[in-house]
């Protein structure tokens, strides 16, 4: 059935991001590289070797993280009993993540872990992270993230979307009545 209306002569669907693209070759291809250093390392020193690494590998990730987020929760309540902001620093995200590096089963994941305990790692990789954030942050245009909280998506029943945003201008002395349910 036609509706008269003509067909674009491109593609309806937008392109993929290079991330969405290369993200599952990197994850394949790192995978791939474990398995295969763990099959060396295994023919080297042994089966048993091997578990006793990976093994040990989770132990320290697990006590890694726990510090970390310890040291996390700690650093928080004493910002909030002092009443000022936490303070960004400290590295615990970082630490947290090479605990959780650790704790994955491999050679090279280990070796990237044991890498971000490293102090002068922690800030290298700090400082570029934040580096990279302000980047994006500063060119992003006015509207994509910032109003990301205050807009709404409405969901016809023909499926289609219509964005709006939520406004609720209500004086405060203003009877409370039930509201509909917002699901029908």
């Amino acid at each position: 059935m036609t509706t008269g209306a003509s067909t674009p002569p491109y593609s309806a669907r937008p392109r993929r991001s290079r991330l969405r693209t290369f993200l599952p070759l990197g994850i394949a291809a790192w995978l791939v590289l474990e398995i295969w250093l763990l099959t060396l390392v295994a023919g080297a020193a042994g089966g048993l070797t091997v578990f006793l690494l990976l093994i040990a590998g989770f132990l320290l990730g697990a006590v890694v993280i726990k510090r970390a987020g310890r040291r996390a929760f700690q650093n928080l309540n004493e910002a909030l009993q002092r009443g000022v902001a936490p303070s960004s620093g400290g590295g615990s995200g970082l630490m947290m993540l090479g605990g959780l590096l650790l704790m994955l089963p491999g050679l090279v994941s280990d070796a990237a872990g044991l890498l971000l305990l490293l102090p002068p790692v922690q800030k290298a990789v700090g400082r570029y992270a934040e580096r990279t954030v302000h980047r994006k942050l500063r060119r992003a245009t006015p509207g994509s993230l910032g109003d990301a909280f205050q807009q709404a998506r409405i969901h016809r029943p023909d499926g289609k979307v219509v964005q709006g945003e939520v406004i609720r201008d209500e004086p405060g002395d203003a009877p409370r009545e039930p509201r509909p349910p917002l699901n029908r």
